[in-house]
Parts: C-alpha cells; structure tokens; sequence
C-alpha cells in the first residue's frame, strides 16, 4: 500500500452494465486491514497513517460523464476526401469532414497501411510513442498491446517519453540530482520520515501539490503536505502567481517574474560562494565541471558577476529576499 492512493476506484454498474457512480476502494471491503501492512510515518510526536479508502481526484470520479459525454468519439471516422488506395489530399487536414466507417473498415485500413509502410519504407518508419501523458492504458501505448502487434511486423521505431517529460523529468533528474526512475531518489522509502524528521522547511519552487501531485494519484500529496506543515515545518513558494497550495499552506511566498528563475538560481549560488556556506567537500568530491561553473557564477567569464541585485534586475525579487533565501 504505497503512497500512491488515488487508485484503484470502483465502478458500480446496474444489470445492463450502465454506470451508476465511481467511487473510492475501501481497503476493508475484501481485506482485513491489518493484514495488508499499512504503511505509517512517525515524527515529532505525531504519525501519518496509510488511508482505509483510496483518495481519487476529482477528475476520476466525474469520469461517468466522460463515458456519456456527447462529443466523444465512438465509432472510426475516415476523412470524406481520404482515399487509402487513392487520392489522399493531405492539404485538407484540419479541414475536410468525417464520415463513419465500420470497425471491419477500419481495422483492415489500418492493416493495410502497416503492410504498405513495412513493405516501401521497412518497419522503421513506422513510430510508436511510449509512456506518454495521455489514456491509451494497455491498448495504445507501445509497451502494451500495440507493441507485440508491431513487434510481430518485425520492429518499429519507440519515442520513449515525449518533450515535456524527457529533457526534465528523466533525462534531467538522472543526471543533476540521480533521481531515476521518474524523478525520485532511489530507495525512496525513507524519503518522507527524513523530511518529517529532520526538515525546517521546505522550498515548492514552481509546486502545487494540491492541484499537479506529481508521482501521486489523487489527494495524497494535499494530505501529506497539510501534515508535514502541521509538524512546524516552514514553507516557502516560488511562483509567480500564489498557487493553490501556497494560499493556505505558504509561510512566505516569493513571487518571480515568468521565464526569470535561472537568474534567481545563479544569485543564490553567488551568495553561497562567496559566503562560503555550500558544502565545498560534497561538491569536490560528487559533482564534476562545476569550477567553470562558479568562475561563470562569479563573473570571471563575462564580467558579469550574477550578484542578488543583477538577478533582482532580471527577476522581480528584491536582492535582500534573495540573500535570505540562499
């Protein structure tokens, strides 16, 4: 049972199998509670407890309406001027109509097109996207059944992650920080008694758990934020607008202006250099290229040392938040 609890739901349906609601999964219902193990973190005297139900999003549970919803796609539809063994007239996408075709219509479309592809260009040219944000579940993405399918063909060509998750969240996280897999530390287990333990305060730097949770499903990272703040744990917003978590749980929040965070990054890294309060052994000894990055941080690559009032300039926020940030 890990922190992970806005899975699973349970659909309830009548006779015909029409939904009637989408609730939360009581633990309790099939399972004596003790012997699943609940996990609990304890510290400073009070203690976070596994959920007896799981805490789905809002979003899962008006997912009936999705179901029924009149714009929803339910039937194939073919471009009205797309002719498959014809004239395709790609200038019209976007722009022609659709008219519906039979599942046996579009099933040996699809077919044929694989064939022709494999056959003019080699199964290359054919790219299947993996890990995605989206809800292909275990049809569309290429680890599920479209990839035995295309493996059967003789091969395809995979994007693993697309742009907005790759260069930051796994490329990025590897490499800076060695978070791997998606972006946390690994073992993660004791991850969160730490912070319970031993933290003073936290930095959401363009964060809010409350309404984007990454790396949980539903309303464990609300309850787990709303703890870790209720042990006196101070926190601290960088955005530039007072998100949703900031407004009730922010000690103190420091607005930036859009697209300036590298500036305000380089002016604390200006004072932790020349305050000597970085942890020069843990530098020497973990992290490689970083003289050149200090002489560049202290201007001696473009004489432009990046000082708390060069990065204020850039940024919007005062020097002096900046020198009692870092």
């Amino acid at each position: 049972m890990g922190p992970k609890s806005g899975l699973p739901t349970v659909v309830e349906s009548d006779k015909d199998g029409k939904i009637i609601r989408i609730r939360p999964y009581y633990y309790e219902e099939h399972n004596d509670w003790e012997s699943l193990n609940p996990w609990k973190i304890e510290a400073r005297g009070q203690t976070f407890q596994a959920p007896r139900r799981t805490l789905p999003a809002s979003y899962y549970l008006s997912y009936k309406k999705r179901v029924y919803s009149k714009n929803r796609v339910r039937y194939p539809l073919k471009r009205v001027d797309w002719d498959p063994k014809g004239e395709r007239n790609p200038q019209n996408r976007g722009k022609s109509k659709f008219v519906r075709i039979s599942w046996d219509e579009a099933t040996q479309i699809i077919a044929d097109e694989l064939l022709r592809i494999k056959e003019k260009y080699g199964m290359s040219a054919v790219l299947a996207q993996a890990d995605i944000h989206g809800e292909g579940k275990h049809l569309a993405p290429s680890h599920a059944c479209m990839n035995r399918l295309l493996s059967l063909l003789g091969g395809y060509t995979v994007q693993m992650r697309n742009q907005d998750s790759w260069e930051g969240w796994s490329w990025g996280s590897k490499n800076v920080w060695g978070g791997e897999p998606v972006g946390e530390m690994q073992p993660s287990g004791n991850v969160w008694p730490d912070i319970a333990k031993n933290a003073e305060l936290l930095l959401f730097w363009a964060a809010d758990p409350e309404t984007t949770p990454v790396g949980f499903d539903g309303y464990m990272a609300s309850r787990l934020s709303q703890w870790l703040h209720s042990l006196g744990i101070k926190f601290v917003y960088i955005d530039p607008a007072l998100n949703y978590s900031g407004c009730y749980l922010a000690d103190k929040w420091i607005p930036v202006l859009p697209n300036t965070d590298a500036a305000l990054y380089l002016a604390i890294c200006y004072v932790w250099l020349t305050e000597g309060t970085y942890d020069k052994e843990y530098v020497e000894t973990h992290a490689v290229g970083y003289e050149e990055f200090f002489d560049y941080v202290l201007g001696k690559v473009d004489g432009e040392p990046k000082t708390p009032k060069w990065a204020s300039e850039k940024c919007g926020v005062p020097p002096w938040t900046i020198k009692a940030l870092a």
